[in-house]
């Protein structure tokens, strides 16, 4: 089983779609036809390999087809199943684009190199991403727009996000 570094999270299965063991499929992809691209896919713990072929765009996702799956009642059993490529298989990105999973736990400072805290997750409510940083001494995350004006640098070499928020935060 390959480890999480080796591999990143590319969907998710919304449940069936159909009677005939048709899926939904969530692709969390730049491109969300590309996840068929990355296949085999596996399940979370990585005991589960999936075969997809994309049918058809549909509201909410995409739809898809599972080898082995034939049923509505066996494609909403997969219901919430995330789906698991391996690094190996997705594209290298430019320089100022980065993997969500790749930023998480890295430690984040100031323009003045005093650390804020650690990245929890990079979220996105519609408007563009964002960083939440559990901060030291506080019991709500720091949230921030993750903009080259508000984040100047990401240094995955060194595991660290300088950040320049503005006064008001």
């Amino acid at each position: 089983m390959m480890s999480d570094a080796e591999r990143t999270c590319v969907g998710a299965i919304a449940g069936a779609f159909g009677v005939k063991g048709e899926v939904r499929l969530k692709s969390f992809c730049a491109d969300p036809g590309a996840i068929a691209e990355y296949a085999p896919l596996s399940n979370e713990d990585g005991t589960r390999e999936f075969s997809i072929s994309l049918t058809r765009p549909i509201k909410g996702g995409i739809g898809a087809r599972i080898d082995g799956v034939s049923t509505k009642e066996q494609a909403d059993a997969l219901r919430g199943t995330t789906l698991w490529a391996g690094r190996d298989k997705l594209p290298s990105l430019p320089d100022d684009e980065f993997y969500h999973a790749d930023l998480v736990g890295m430690t984040v400072l100031d323009a003045g190199g005093a650390e804020l805290g650690t990245l929890r997750a990079v979220q996105n409510y519609g408007a563009g991403d964002i960083l939440e940083i559990a901060a030291k001494g506080q019991s709500t995350p720091l949230m921030l727009p993750f903009t080259k004006a508000i984040v100047p640098t990401v240094d995955l070499k060194a595991g660290r996000i300088i950040v320049d928020p503005p006064e008001a935060l």
